[in-house]
């Protein structure tokens, strides 16, 4: 599958984490939008409609977990696949995680490979019917 038309969004404080993805992602062939906190973030879910998003967890005003439990309640956003990462690896935090919503974990620093496989995985489901 070839990600022309899938549109990822990766939201990370970190100018440094959000240009590696970036990089890995366009690499791959996907639309990237990048935001650096979670406002920015909920302001970019409404007006790009991401097929994926990629959520760091600490970040300043709105963290990860608050932005992905205020995505998960819009319902025309409810279905949109969340990956979390962090530079945390802990049983706590997965679980934090996917108790705000979250579909995955993806702990920093996180491989080209790694970034792509999430989003084989997640992006596949996020365009509904592909067989």
């Amino acid at each position: 599958m070839t990600g022309s038309n899938l549109k990822i969004l990766v939201v990370d404080d970190s100018n440094t984490i959000r240009r590696s993805a970036e990089i890995f992602l366009k690499a791959g062939k996907y639309e990237v939008m990048l935001a650096e906190d979670g406002f920015d973030a909920l302001a970019k879910v409404s007006d790009c409609h991401p097929d994926l998003i990629f959520c760091d967890i600490m970040m300043p005003r709105l963290d990860g977990y608050q932005t992905c439990a205020i995505i998960k309640r819009n319902a025309k956003f409810a279905d949109v696949p969340i990956v979390m990462l962090s530079s945390k690896d802990g049983v706590f935090d997965k679980a934090r995680g996917r108790m705000a919503g979250a579909q995955d974990y993806l702990t920093k620093p996180f491989t080209k490979d790694q970034l792509l496989n999430a989003v084989t995985q997640f992006g596949v489901a996020a365009q509904g019917d592909v067989a």
